[in-house]
């Protein structure tokens, strides 16, 4: 009988189709991943002499973030055209458990990210300590506290089971809706996993934003730095809101769905309601790459040379083209991006040829 009910909880309750679908949506999210993924980190060991502590971050981002795709992607996707899961009950509990220490270490390197920035832009005399072992330890803090969360069902604190929509495996949903210590587990996770690094990826940007604008109006009497610090202004703004959209966009289906599960009428909850939301989670692999390496400067200038320098190799080797080609010097071209917050104080005090931090401090005293 158990042996029944274990089959028929992996078998997918979504239709046909809507599988198929989910199946095309994780391999191109899977391709995008990998690739983004995987171009950061080779971006990052070209440049491994010249990374900044913050940047170990970011690294670390993308580990976690190719993790998640490698280890959950191929399950899901032939799960999903097979509609039911193919793997058994031990593979589902270590794809839970894959699932749960990647994503929950990638919002956490997120939350200490966005931490470190603002220290460093709005605190700069403690900022400016930051060093590559204060990054490596917060690191390895991620790890910890995402380990800790991961192991928790492990240890019956919490169960792993298969989602409801039948083809991937999480959290035991129903079990945090009947029992009381499962459903404990579930709070504990909505409250340290979501609320905590919402409230402080949200505050920390928006402490970046009010300081770069403050520092903006010191400036506003020099009429061509005010211009720069416009567009330095602006490129912030979008950094900053593009990372809490994306967090929010990629997590709060799956914090309000896993509520609803422990608190509410789960049987009343349709399947789809448990399978769009993991899929925006997991999209999560595709916005960081995106946000992290198209929006520095030096990394997308690195990856521009690169993919010149193979395009070259593949015109010599393959066509047997002879003689130089000539690329655009793309070192020159104005790359309106933002390297971080903390770096546009650099270009703001490069322009003033002093040093950053003490102009910076000189500016927001001039206010006083």
């Amino acid at each position: 009988m158990g042996l029944i009910d274990e089959d028929t909880a992996f078998l997918s309750n979504i239709p046909v189709p809507l599988d198929i679908t989910v199946a095309v949506v994780y391999f191109v999210f899977g391709v995008c991943s990998l690739f983004g993924n995987s171009t950061l980190l080779y971006v990052s060991y070209r440049k491994k002499h010249l990374l900044k502590p913050a940047e170990y971050f970011i690294i670390n981002l993308a580990v976690s973030d190719l993790g998640l795709t490698l280890s959950l992607y191929p399950m899901a996707i032939t799960s999903s055209f097979y509609h039911r899961w193919l793997y058994g009950k031990t593979v589902c509990s270590i794809y839970a458990f894959c699932g749960m220490l990647f994503g929950i270490c990638s919002l956490t390197t997120l939350t200490l990210l966005s931490m470190v920035c603002f220290v460093k832009v709005c605190c700069p005399f403690y900022g400016n300590r930051f060093n590559s072992v204060h990054g490596c330890l917060l690191i390895a803090c991620a790890w910890v506290y995402a380990l800790l969360f991961a192991c928790s069902p492990l240890a019956h604190w919490g169960e792993y089971g298969p989602e409801p929509y039948g083809t991937a495996c999480c959290i035991d949903w129903r079990l945090s809706n009947q029992h009381t210590t499962a459903r404990s587990y579930t709070v504990a996770l909505f409250v340290f996993c979501y609320i905590l690094p919402c409230c402080v990826i949200v505050a920390s940007y928006t402490g970046i934003l009010v300081t770069v604008h403050a520092s903006r109006k010191t400036m506003e009497q020099h009429a061509s730095r005010q211009t720069h610090m416009s567009s330095i202004q602006t490129i912030i703004v979008k950094l900053s809101v593009a990372v809490c959209i994306g967090f929010f966009a990629a997590w709060s289906p799956y914090a309000v769905v896993s509520m609803w599960a422990a608190f509410g009428h789960i049987e009343n909850i349709p399947p789809l309601a448990f399978a769009m939301p993991a899929m925006f989670a997991k999209s999560s692999t595709i916005y960081n790459p995106i946000i992290y390496l198209m929006l520095r400067p030096n990394f997308r200038r690195m990856m521009r040379r690169d993919m010149g320098t193979l395009c070259h190799a593949c015109l010599k080797s393959c066509l047997c083209f002879q003689g130089p080609v000539k690329y655009p010097d793309l070192s020159t071209q104005h790359l309106l991006f933002c390297d971080t917050a903390y770096q546009s104080h650099h270009v703001l005090c490069s322009e003033l040829n002093q040093d950053c931090n003490d102009q910076y401090m000189k500016s927001l005293n001039f206010l006083k």
